[in-house]
C-alpha cells in the first residue's frame, strides 16, 4: 500500500520517456503536467524539458523578473525542484527559492508573483512554478506554471510550453543547458515566501476578530506543504489553533484511505478526512488542505464535513451579504458544474454571476481587476478580494478560505454548515453528485466536441429540457455538454488523465429523483456517443 520512496526517485533518474508514445509526451491539463516515474510520464527527462521550455517562453514574452519557484511534501516533487533550478539557472533565468529551503504552497506563489507586478508595472515582471500534483497519491508528480498575472497559465500558454518541451524530448534534449545543483541554488534568489504571505492575511479575513473571540481551530494540513504556515499564522496573530496533525511523510502514512482504497489527500473525501472528521465536537470549526494548500475542506460540529458546493454558497452569502463592502459590480465566478444553489444565492443578492467552463484559469481576470468579488470551483478551490477590494490571489487559496471559515463562525454565531442550512431553507435543498462512466479515447474526443445537436433527448427525469449547452454564456467551450431541466441538471466532460468521462448531476426534487437524472443523463451522453 505505501509506496517504495527509493524506487520512485530512481525511476525519475533512471526512466526515460518514449518520445513516440503520447502517454509518456508532457500534457499541460487544468493544472499542469503530471505523472508517476513509475510509468515514465514524470521524470527528469520530463522537467529537463518542461523548465528548459518555460525558460525559452520567458524570453520570448520578455518576462524579465524572478520565477518564484515553490514545492508541496510529495516525493518527486523534491528531485523535480532540484532539476529545474539546475535547467532555469543555467538558461539565466532569475530564480527565486524559499529563503529557508521550505515547502510552498500554492497560493504563496502566486501572492509573490502579484506582489512584485504590482510594485513594478509592467517592468521585470515575474511569474512562478509550482511542483505539486495537488491532492494525487503519493507516487505521483506535478509541474504547474503562474505567467505574471499569478494564476494558472492558459490553454495558449500551456500549449506552447508543451510543444516545446515535446520537440526537447524528440530531440534528445541536447540543446538544454544545465548547471551542477550547488552552483545553481547558490546563485539563486532568495524569498520569504511564508512571511510575505502570513504577515498580509489580515487584509483579506478579519483575523482580528477571530483571536478575540477565543474559539477553537482545528486544522490538519494532510502533511502537505501548509504545516509551516498554519504555525505561523496562530503565532503571528494570536489564535487559539491546533495543528492535529504536523507529520510531513512522503509516504503519507498517516492517511486514511480514499474511497476506493488509495491514499489520497482529498480534502473534500470523507474517506481522506476520516480522521478530522472523528474530531469534530473537539472544535468549534476546523479545517484541512491538500498537499499545495490550494483546496480546502471545513469540518462543522453541526454537520461534519461540509460538501465543497455547500461551503461555496455559504462563504458567498457572508463575503457578499454585509461581511464586506466590495464594490456593486464586482461579481460571483462559478464553473458550470458547480450547485445552482449558488446562482440563487448570488441573484437573492443582487449580484451579476459570471459562470465558466471547468478551471479555475477563467477566474484570473476577475480576481486581478477586481471584476470578480469571489471565484469557486465545485472540487473545493476558491479565492476572493482583499478586505478593501484588491487582488489577493490569482490562484486557488485554501488557507483563506479555512480562515473564512472562522470568522463566519465568529461573526453568525453558528457555523457555515448552518449558515447553509438556512440558505436552503430559502432556496431549496438540492443534492448533488459526480459519477465516473468508462470511456475509450475516441468516445472522449467525441464527448469534448458535442453540439447541443447531438443531444436528441427532449425530457430528462420527467421534466422538459430547458437548455442543453456546450460552452459557457460568454462562448468558452465547456469541452462537454450540460443539460438542465427546471429543477436539474447534468453535465458530462471527459477525463484528462483516465478512460472515463465525469457526469456531474444535481437535483432540487431530493434523492431519488437525483438517482433517476443519473441514470438517464448516462443514457442521453452514450446515444450522443454512439454506444
Amino acid at each position: 500500500m505505501l509506496i517504495d520512496v527509493d524506487r520512485l526517485l530512481r525511476a525519475y533518474h533512471e526512466e526515460h520517456p518514449d518520445p513516440q508514445n503520447p502517454a509518456q509526451a508532457v500534457s499541460f491539463g487544468t493544472s499542469g503536467h503530471r505523472g508517476t516515474s513509475l510509468e515514465g510520464t514524470f521524470t527528469e527527462d520530463h522537467i529537463v524539458a518542461i523548465s528548459a521550455a518555460i525558460a525559452h517562453y520567458r524570453a520570448g514574452q520578455d518576462i524579465t523578473g524572478p520565477l518564484f519557484i515553490g514545492r508541496d511534501t510529495h516525493a518527486l516533487s523534491e528531485p523535480a525542484f532540484r532539476t529545474a533550478v539546475e535547467v532555469l539557472i543555467a538558461h539565466g533565468v532569475r530564480v527565486a527559492v524559499d529563503a529557508d529551503d521550505g515547502y510552498t504552497p500554492t497560493p504563496a506563489i502566486s501572492h509573490a508573483i502579484l506582489t512584485h507586478n504590482s510594485g513594478n508595472g509592467a517592468r521585470d515582471t515575474a511569474d512562478g512554478i509550482v511542483i505539486t500534483p495537488s491532492h494525487n497519491p503519493p507516487a505521483d508528480g506535478g509541474f504547474k506554471y503562474n505567467p505574471p498575472h499569478g494564476g494558472p497559465a492558459d490553454t495558449d500558454v500551456t500549449g506552447q510550453i508543451q510543444n516545446a518541451a515535446n520537440e526537447l524530448l524528440r530531440s534528445g534534449l541536447d540543446a538544454v543547458k544545465r548547471s551542477d545543483y550547488a552552483e545553481a541554488i547558490a546563485r539563486a534568489d532568495r524569498y520569504d515566501f511564508l512571511s510575505a504571505y502570513v504577515d498580509e492575511l489580515g487584509q483579506v479575513v478579519d483575523l482580528e476578530l477571530i483571536a478575540e473571540s477565543g474559539i477553537h481551530l482545528g486544522v490538519d494540513p494532510l502533511g502537505g506543504a501548509s504545516v509551516a504556515y498554519w504555525e505561523a499564522i496562530a503565532e503571528r496573530y494570536g489564535l487559539h489553533l491546533e495543528v492535529v496533525n504536523d507529520r510531513v511523510d512522503p509516504t503519507f502514512s498517516f492517511m486514511t484511505l480514499d474511497h476506493d482504497g488509495k491514499i489520497r489527500m482529498d480534502c473534500s473525501s470523507a474517506d481522506a478526512m476520516a480522521g478530522l472528521i472523528s474530531l469534530k465536537d473537539r472544535f468549534d470549526v476546523a479545517f484541512a488542505n491538500d498537499p499545495d494548500a490550494d483546496r480546502h475542506g471545513i469540518v462543522t460540529p453541526s454537520g461534519g464535513l461540509m460538501n465543497p458546493n455547500h461551503y461555496l454558497a455559504a462563504a458567498i452569502s457572508y463575503l457578499l451579504g454585509d461581511a464586506r463592502d466590495f464594490p456593486a459590480d464586482a461579481g460571483v465566478g462559478k464553473t458550470m458544474v458547480s450547485s445552482t444553489m449558488i446562482d440563487r444565492v448570488v441573484d437573492g443578492l443582487g449580484r451579476r454571476l459570471q459562470e465558466v467552463p471547468v478551471g479555475f484559469k477563467w477566474f484570473v481576470s476577475g480576481l486581478l481587476d477586481g471584476t470578480l468579488a469571489f471565484g469557486g470551483e465545485e472540487s473545493a478551490g476558491a479565492s476572493f478580494l482583499r478586505r478593501d477590494g484588491r487582488a489577493w490571489s490569482t490562484d486557488k487559496d485554501g488557507l483563506i478560505m479555512c480562515l473564512l471559515a472562522a470568522e463566519m463562525t465568529v461573526r453568525d454565531g453558528h457555523d457555515p454548515a448552518q449558515r447553509y442550512a438556512q440558505l436552503t431553507e430559502r432556496y431549496g435543498t438540492p443534492v448533488y453528485r459526480r459519477v465516473d462512466a468508462p470511456a475509450t479515447a475516441e468516445q472522449k474526443r467525441v464527448l469534448a466536441g458535442l453540439s447541443p445537436d447531438d443531444v436528441a433527448a427532449s425530457e430528462l427525469a420527467g421534466e422538459p429540457i430547458d437548455e442543453v449547452l456546450t460552452a459557457s454564456p460568454a462562448g468558452a467551450a465547456l469541452g462537454g455538454v450540460k443539460v438542465v431541466t427546471r429543477s436539474g441538471w447534468f453535465a458530462a466532460r471527459p477525463s484528462g488523465t483516465e478512460d472515463v468521462y465525469k457526469l456531474y448531476a444535481e437535483s432540487f426534487q431530493g434523492p431519488d429523483h437525483l438517482e433517476r437524472l443519473l441514470g438517464e443523463a448516462q443514457q442521453v451522453v452514450d446515444s450522443a456517443l454512439g454506444s
